[in-house]
Formats: C-alpha cells, structure tokens, sequence
C-alpha cells in the first residue's frame, strides 16, 4: 500500500482516507494469515475450529489469549506436539495473533460426542463444584484470557489432558492443575470430563 503523502493528510478527509486505508491493509493482511494458517491447521482441528478427529482438541471459542500462548510455546519447542512439529516455524507474533483471534471468534458449539449420560452429567457437575473448577475457568467453563475453555470440548482429548494434569505430565500446562485434581481418581476425572464435554457454555 502506498502510503499518502503528509500534505494530503492535512484535511479532515485525507486523515479519514489514511486511516481507512491502514486499517484495510491491517484486516486484510490479518485475514489472509487465518486463512492460509486455517488450512494447515484445519485437516486436524476442523474447518471451523470444531474437531472430529479422536484426541483432537476443538479449537472454536477459545479465548484469543490462550490460544496465543500456546501458539508460542509450540513454535518455542517449550511444548511439544510431534503432530505440529515444523509447521509454526516462521510464524510471526503478529501471525499468531491474528490465528488466535480468529479461532476465538468462531462460534462456539459442542464436538461430536455420544448422547449424554444423566446420572455421569450429575456427578461430574457435582465434582467440578467441588473442585472450583469455575474460580478459574468461569462458572461457565467458556474459559478466561490465558485460562481454557472446558464447556464443549471433546471429551477424549479432556481426559488425556486432564489424566495428564493430574499426574504432572502435561508439558507446558499451569503446574497448580496437578494439585487441583490431587486425589480425584480416573473414574472420576471420566466424569468431568464427559459432564465438560457436554456442557452448553451457561453456569
């Protein structure tokens, strides 16, 4: 884009014209990052954003911020994901930035999951109060800045993860969740794990 010469941003018009042109050049530039990033990533995390593969995490709805620090610390090699091994390499701050926030903004709805089970739903809610799962990830379980989103996820890709929390081998994941599950046993991590899965996203 060629950038307008100081004198034609002298009139009310002109910084108009400056401004619209950059923020167009910002957006569309942003746009085709998430587009071509979208590609790769959609053969494993779905077109938009909602996986079908088994051990997938769904990517829709995410908050913009943990998706970025993820993003980094897979392309830092600080979290390490064969499946994703290379394809972050180049990927700028910036890219990243616009990648997350285009995944953030996609609508958030369930992964395919087998029906529901009432009597499991009740007792993975009852032991996510219990546990005060929504001080950090909101009553909600739609997640916060760095915090996830646990309402929706897949639910085999939310008990690998949080089996792994529990016994601290979850590489790159906030070390106080290995303390938070302390004690919950694997039964009861399948019920959270299926009472998340299936949650609409409302306290």
């Amino acid at each position: 884009m060629a950038i307008p010469r100081w004198s034609s941003l002298t009139t009310p018009s002109g910084v108009v014209f400056f401004l619209l042109a950059m923020c167009f050049s910002l957006s569309a530039k942003a746009n085709d990052v998430a587009q071509r990033a979208q590609q790769i990533c959609a053969s494993c995390h779905g077109a938009s954003g909602i996986s079908s593969i088994p051990g997938m995490p769904s990517l829709a709805g995410q908050p913009k911020v943990f998706i970025e620090n993820q993003l980094v610390m897979i392309r830092e090699g600080l979290r390490e994901i064969p499946a994703m091994k290379g394809i972050l390499n180049g990927l700028s701050d910036p890219d990243v930035t616009a990648l997350a926030k285009w995944y953030a903004d996609q609508p958030l709805a369930p992964s395919p999951a087998r029906s529901p089970d009432a009597a499991k739903l009740a007792r993975g809610a009852t032991l996510a109060k219990q546990a005060l799962c929504g001080t950090c990830h909101l009553p909600s379980y739609l997640g916060q800045n760095q915090v996830p989103r646990l309402a929706g996820q897949r639910e085999d890709y939310l008990l690998t993860t949080l089996t792994l929390m529990r016994d601290g081998k979850a590489q790159g994941r906030d070390s106080l969740m290995t303390n938070a599950l302390g004690g919950i046993s694997d039964a009861q991590l399948s019920e959270l794990a299926h009472y998340f899965a299936h949650h609409v996203g409302k306290p």
